[in-house]
């Protein structure tokens, strides 16, 4: 029997999570859809403070289809995300499944289909949202910005709802990265693809936790993350600045004499410019700063995550573990 792997990252979700895990269950029970595999669900929990962590347990004393990995504090929907990822052992793994449900759980059923029909990687794409018109628009700008910058092709509305077979798991967890950008990842590494269009509902219960900040680190982190197009478009303002500047002084000196009455004088002029370079140059260095910050991140080989607890999950089951050892011993 095949099974398939569901990874639920959660923080604060005291009234989601057991209507995430009702709604995984009846898919794979008798008479569901997905009766005929088995299923592992794994919650993610980032610390969270409002008796999340209690339900959590009691569901899982009584569901062994259930694993539950306890972070020792907030580290943010990636690294949770991947670090659970990495523990999946199914055929095929569903990527994330927020337990809010925006991500309808029903979609599940037709992504592992059309996985075996022979599809490696089966990407839910965002395409309604039933969310502000001034989300919406943020969203769109992000994904084309990304998508347009980035040196490998990021679906535009596809996020990190997507069931992947087993060899691409091999392939994305075997990324080190401090802060993995998980939708980018899987599209670097290829392998067959087809997008599914659906509706992301709105939340019915709660509150959101991604708010302003987090979302425009997320979106830096999605830029960053797989181009240095930011680098580059620096270097070419900074040549086509100094072209300018070069150009504006020649013209000056030739108006100066040509043209006294005429050649740019004053004070202004000279505020102007100066505000204007110093406000290009805080610029360029900010982008050469979110590099170097990336860096710095990465070869201190910080962990991703700091585990608390494990539940029904063996204390050393680590499927990346296993394979790194593989690729020594290899």
């Amino acid at each position: 029997m095949k099974t398939i792997s569901i990874i639920s990252p959660c923080f604060n979700e005291a009234e989601n999570v057991r209507a995430c895990r009702d709604a995984v269950k009846a898919l794979f029970a008798e008479g569901g859809p997905l009766a005929m595999y088995a299923h592992e669900h794994i919650f993610a929990d980032n610390a969270s403070a409002d008796g999340t962590v209690d339900i959590l347990r009691a569901m899982a004393a009584d569901d062994p289809d259930m694993k539950v990995i306890l972070n020792a504090r907030n580290y943010g929907p990636f690294r949770s995300n991947f670090n659970a990822l990495r523990t999946a052992t199914g055929d095929a793994v569903l990527v994330f499944l927020p337990v809010d449900l925006q991500d309808p759980p029903h979609m599940i059923a037709d992504f592992v289909q059309l996985w075996e029909s022979g599809i490696e990687v089966v990407a839910g794409a965002r395409v309604n949202r039933q969310e502000s018109l001034g989300l919406r628009t943020c969203r769109a700008i992000f994904y084309r910005v990304v998508n347009t910058l980035s040196d490998i092709d990021i679906p535009l509305n596809v996020g990190e709802f997507q069931l992947i077979d087993r060899k691409v798991w091999k392939a994305v967890v075997e990324h080190d990265d401090h802060y993995p950008y998980i939708r980018g990842i899987i599209a670097s590494v290829g392998f067959r693809r087809v997008i599914v269009p659906y509706t992301w509902e709105a939340r019915k219960k709660g509150l959101s936790k991604n708010n302003l900040p987090r979302l425009i680190d997320q979106a830096l982190n999605g830029i960053f993350s797989f181009t240095s197009a930011p680098m580059r478009l620096c270097t070419f303002a900074g040549l086509s600045l100094s072209a300018l500047s070069i150009f504006y002084a020649m013209l000056s000196v030739v108006l100066y004499f040509a043209m006294p009455g005429h050649s740019p004088r004053g004070m202004a002029t000279l505020i102007t410019a100066l505000f204007f370079l110093s406000g290009v140059q805080l610029a360029f260095i900010g982008i050469l700063g979110e590099y170097v910050t990336s860096i710095h991140s990465q070869v201190r080989k910080r962990p991703l995550v700091v585990e608390r607890e494990r539940i029904n999950m063996g204390a050393d089951e680590n499927p990346v573990h296993e394979l790194q050892r593989l690729v020594i011993n290899g």
